[in-house]
């Protein structure tokens, strides 16, 4: 059986989501097209289709221990030299997030990740130095807010990217 790759993340919403990636595009990120405009929570499993029941039945039991909770974007920062990433940074909101990414990571027994977690939304990733630069400078000033009350799951499809399957409610229903 074919193992599905799951991706666990907080959507930016409407417009700022579609704004982010329209402006992703333009830096010349080909993830662009592939990739909605999120901040991780935890970097992507796999699973076989039979266990995903008890992946949505854990997630859901994880979603009613954080409450929603205010995010405010803004500004820019990068994980460069160690990695050609730009990303806007979550300003408002981490202390929650990174509650919810170790609810989640213990829900799903997760393995612990590569890089301490820093929630942010990617920008720009893999690029030359100069689309890096110009993505750093141009959205040094974006800023939005929202409030945070659903976390989603995605799907991998090698053609389509990552394509959202489910939304967990965050808080007791």
């Amino acid at each position: 059986m074919t193992p599905v790759t799951v991706g666990i993340a907080i959507p930016v919403p409407e417009p700022y989501g579609g704004d982010l990636r329209k402006m992703r595009a333009a830096f010349g990120d080909p993830m662009a097209q592939t990739v909605p405009s999120h901040v991780t929570l935890i970097p992507p499993l796999q699973y076989d289709r039979q266990e995903l029941d008890g992946v949505y039945a854990a997630l859901e039991r994880a979603s009613v221990s954080i409450p929603p909770f205010p995010m405010r974007l803004r500004g820019t920062g990068t994980f460069r030299p160690v990695s050609p990433v730009v990303f806007i940074a979550v300003s408002q909101g981490i202390s929650y997030t990174e509650m919810l990414a170790k609810t989640v990571r213990r829900a799903l027994d997760a393995p612990e990740p590569d890089f301490p977690f820093h929630p942010h939304v990617t920008i720009a990733h893999n690029l030359d130095d100069a689309s890096l630069d110009r993505a750093y400078d141009e959205l040094s000033s974006f800023e939005c807010q929202f409030s945070v009350d659903e976390f989603a799951l995605y799907h991998h499809d090698d053609a389509a990217g990552w394509v959202p399957q489910h939304t967990f409610a965050l808080g007791p229903s």
